[in-house]
């Protein structure tokens, strides 16, 4: 009388191992699996590929994972924006610093000190030397009589210590060549009115209002 001791189980790709007792004896028999050779290899690929596609969809979770997971971010800082505000007669006005005290009113005389480029950035002019931050700062009323429009209208308002720039259309610019400030040397002052037709970046910082 024969029969079977502990079956084996087997994936199907392997033979199947069996423990026989026949008459008393032992014997291990193989059975023939039930897939051939190219059947093996063929489910073979399918695994390492299934498994090649789950390692690779696990790459975006690893890659994306923070090293110090758990631990709260570090607070980042919202930059700060410099508005750009509109003003009657076009010019365009960005508050750079606010300045402290009593605001700069029409009429008032002011000293400050300036810095002219053209639109595209090129340098015109500058009561600040560049070289040796030696300055030399303006006097003027805010009088459009005296100072063109442009930049009355940007001065008014300001505090001591504030900065502003601001783009100023021709039209509220260097209408005639009278009007202030303009720079006492030949040279600077050809370049200056050589470029009155355009628009013109003013950059300018109320130190008194006098």
């Amino acid at each position: 009388m024969c029969y079977f001791g502990t079956f084996l189980r087997a994936s199907p790709f392997t033979s199947l191992l069996s423990n026989v007792r026949c008459n008393g004896g032992a014997k291990k028999i193989s059975v023939a699996g039930i897939y051939s050779a190219s059947s093996f290899a063929s489910c073979t690929t399918v695994i390492h590929s299934r498994r090649l596609l789950l390692f690779m969809g696990s790459i975006p979770f690893w890659s994306n994972m923070n090293p110090a997971y758990g631990a709260p971010l570090p607070q980042m800082e919202e930059p700060e924006i410099i508005r750009t505000r509109k003003l009657a007669g076009g010019v365009r006005v960005q508050d750079i610093i606010d300045g402290d005290g009593s605001a700069a009113n029409d009429g008032d005389v002011v000293e400050f000190n300036y810095v002219c480029r053209r639109a595209n950035g090129y340098f015109v002019y500058s009561t600040v030397d560049q070289f040796s931050g030696q300055a030399t700062p303006i006097i003027l009323p805010l009088d459009e009589n005296q100072m063109i429009k442009g930049l009355k209208d940007v001065i008014i308002g300001m505090k001591i210590g504030g900065k502003r720039r601001a783009l100023i259309p021709p039209t509220m610019g260097y209408v005639n060549e009278n009007l202030k400030p303009i720079p006492e040397e030949f040279g600077p002052r050809r370049s200056l009115l050589s470029h009155a037709n355009e628009p013109l970046v003013f950059e300018v910082q109320l130190l008194k209002i006098l």
